[in-house]
């Protein structure tokens, strides 16, 4: 993650046409790999996370002159990101016909499949565990457990207190417990 003075400097140039070009390209590089994950963590699928991964940052480019800079860059674009993969899942689960959370699971089916999906059968069952979480919580879980975000920077993100998020946290890692031991 860029340093936030190095973050507002970022910001500064892609909010003027002569540079925005050349910040954009930079922004991509810096924050892409991190969006990937956040994104397939909810999405699951390779090909889906590429195409909303595109449309996240298009949405950054076409909107950076709406950032006010009342949160950081990341947490901004973090949002963006999974307001485009809940919008894509529901999306999605309206054109077959089902409901996202059996889209959900049909997506963890097919994980075992999927050439990019590197995990062994306990990562398998771990994805169905989460998978029987509620939406929030399972974003917060991925955030936390998968990507390493502090509280702080989850609050921002889903733009809700620490203190419900640690609840839910908490929550959730118990129900994952319970699903995987069998409890």
């Amino acid at each position: 993650m860029a340093p936030l003075h190095s973050e507002n400097l970022l910001v500064q140039r892609l909010k003027e046409k002569s540079s925005a070009e050349a910040a954009f390209k930079e922004l991509i590089t810096l924050y892409k790999e991190r969006l990937y994950w956040h994104i397939r963590n909810m999405v699951k699928d390779h090909e889906d996370t590429h195409d909303v991964l595109q449309n996240t940052f298009l949405k950054v480019y076409r909107n950076i002159g709406q950032f006010k800079g009342e949160s950081q860059l990341f947490s901004w674009m973090y949002r963006i990101a999974t307001n485009e993969a809940i919008s894509f899942i529901n999306k999605k689960a309206r054109r077959l016909q089902i409901s996202s959370e059996d889209l959900q699971n049909h997506v963890i089916d097919n994980l075992e499949s999927d050439v990019y999906f590197e995990g062994d059968e306990i990562q398998l069952k771990l994805q169905k565990a989460i998978n029987t979480l509620p939406a929030k919580q399972q974003q917060v879980f991925n955030m936390k457990y998968f990507e390493d975000l502090k509280y702080r920077e989850i609050a921002e993100i889903l733009e809700t207190s620490e203190g419900a998020l640690k609840a839910s946290y908490h929550i959730a890692v118990k129900k994952i417990e319970e699903y995987l031991t069998g409890n």
